[in-house]
């Protein structure tokens, strides 16, 4: 059927009534998680290793060997955001139009070589060109991912997913400042230690790309590691998601209802206010370290205390925001430690007797990775509809990649070791966010209104059930009331239509 999604067509091709018992749920779940999460979290790992090879190589003496003077190694930071902010509605098109599977594949392989020719540059304009393409194959990472996560789990199994493979920043800033470490104390007369750092993890993330164009399927309907039977328990247990799975059909509509929803906007402005932090931190967390009076090779061990909090704030607010089933106190809650942190680096003196308050306020600010993810997963499950979930998974990260352009030129290498300048726009940004989120709250909370009445006006229920937000208990006792009652209401007679969140007046919004 045209303008449907594949999943349609699979169910429509079953002879039997599908039922999801608890017992085919928690086996498919398994399934899905052993199959397809380890991948994810192995792409994003090298992805975010390969972005921190400029920071870990700047200890190392890039600056000095590659003349990089006044603005030049933010710039570094920056032109890797540039290609993602140009590359966006592009990912957008082609994450509808082409087998997810083999083109995240395809951008793994591009972004390995690439960083593996970066060894050879010597200069601004050398760096500056690698980490341009870096960025432009990287730019598809994040997305693909969130539409892998909506294709295969449900709204309430989304959060802690993303969370999942967001957390491996804090692997890598754990896990790579120990690479680094030991990468920087090999000496060899024809390489430097930052292009053995370069050309190390560009050949593992070629490698890695070979695993992804094997193992990662394009949707639960291509997936070989279920059978029939399966693949159909896997669409259905879906249904009530009201998000559809996968279709290749490019929706001009779509489109224009994204760019029009307020709630585009919404994220676009959360997004953008946490990255501008988070550019400039990533880029500058170890000259920030450095300036406490630490030598090269202690900044790096002293970074792996930041990703192991930043593993902590990215899990545990994942699974405060699923236990609460809200992401707006959970986002509220995550934006206290960094403001703090801030606050210690702007108020204590940066003297070698307050080394230990002033790692203390650094390891607070690791808190903002969590907000991130919280931010993916409060867009992508309330947004339905195959080509505007693109659309607005690509406005996100249009936000995000301006955010991260501006952030690394708040700080610049002049003003350490206070760094005054970029630490106070980050600390009125945290304050923002929360008003930001406060406002995204009340508006969900009046769509689901103005959709109770759309379902009263068609002859509907006011309050219908979001199985999709439930737990296994909660399921459990849902099934049990609906037998005891004798009923059986229909939900999700349009989850597969691919039609929009506005557009389908089933479709509950989740604040």
């Amino acid at each position: 059927m045209a303008g449907k999604d594949r999943a349609a067509d699979l169910l429509r091709n079953t002879t039997e009534r599908v039922i999801v018992s608890e017992a085919d749920n928690k086996r498919i779940l398994r399934k899905i998680d052993l199959a397809i999460l380890p991948i994810m979290l192995g792409v994003y790992f090298l992805q975010q290793l390969d972005k921190s090879t400029l920071s870990y190589a700047s200890v190392f003496g890039l600056i000095a060997d590659a003349h990089l003077g006044g603005q030049d190694y933010s710039w570094l930071g920056s032109i890797v955001y540039i290609a993602q902010l140009v590359m966006q509605p592009v990912i957008a098109y082609f994450l509808v139009k082409l087998p997810t599977g083999k083109f995240a594949a395809l951008m793994v392989l591009c972004w390995g070589v690439v960083l593996s020719c970066m060894a050879v540059a010597n200069n601004f304009k050398g760096l500056l060109a690698t980490r341009f393409f870096l960025g432009c194959f990287e730019a598809s990472v994040a997305p693909t991912f969130i539409a892998i996560t909506q294709m295969w789990w449900r709204r309430s199994e989304q959060t802690n997913r993303n969370a999942s493979w967001y957390a491996m920043n804090g692997v890598t800033n754990m896990v790579g400042s120990l690479l680094a470490y030991g990468l920087g104390h090999i000496h060899s007369s024809k390489l430097h230690s930052y292009q053995i750092i370069f050309l190390a993890c560009g050949l593992l993330t070629v490698l890695f790309s070979v695993v992804v164009f094997l193992f990662m399927p394009d949707s639960p309907v291509d997936a070989k590691f279920l059978n029939d039977h399966d693949k159909v328990l896997a669409v259905e247990r879906l249904r009530a998601n009201q998000m559809g799975v996968v279709s290749t059909e490019w929706k001009w509509e779509h489109v224009t209802e994204s760019l029009l929803d307020i709630k585009t906007w919404c994220w676009f402005a959360l997004i953008f206010s946490i990255s501008i932090p988070s550019g400039g931190i990533t880029t500058f967390g170890p000259l920030i370290v450095n300036s406490f009076g630490f030598n090269a090779f202690n900044t790096i061990l002293l970074n792996i205390p930041f990703g192991a909090v930043q593993i902590v704030a990215t899990m545990g607010g994942a699974a405060f925001a699923t236990w609460n089933k809200r992401k707006g106190p959970a986002l509220a809650l995550l934006c206290i430690p960094p403001i703090a942190g801030i606050v210690m680096l702007l108020c204590i003196k940066h003297t070698a007797a307050n080394r230990g308050p002033l790692l203390v306020g650094y390891y607070l600010i690791s808190f903002y990775p969590g907000i991130s993810p919280l931010i993916y997963s409060w867009s992508s499950q309330n947004t339905a509809g195959e080509t505007k979930k693109k659309t607005t998974t690509a406005i996100l990260f249009i936000g995000q990649s301006a955010g991260n352009i501006i952030g690394p030129h708040l700080y610049t290498t002049a003003e350490k070791p206070l760094y005054r300048r970029g630490l106070i726009s980050n600390l009125v940004l945290f304050v923002v966010l929360v008003i930001i989120v406060t406002f995204t709250t009340l508006y969900l909370m009046f769509l689901n209104k103005r959709h109770a009445s759309r379902r009263v006006a068609l002859g509907k229920s006011a309050v219908i059930l979001d199985r999709s937000m439930m737990n296994s208990q909660e399921r459990a006792i849902s099934d049990e009331f609906d037998e005891g009652t004798g009923s059986e209401i229909v939900v999700g007679e349009k989850a597969f239509d691919d039609i929009t969140d506005l557009k389908n007046e089933d479709f509950i919004f989740v604040y």
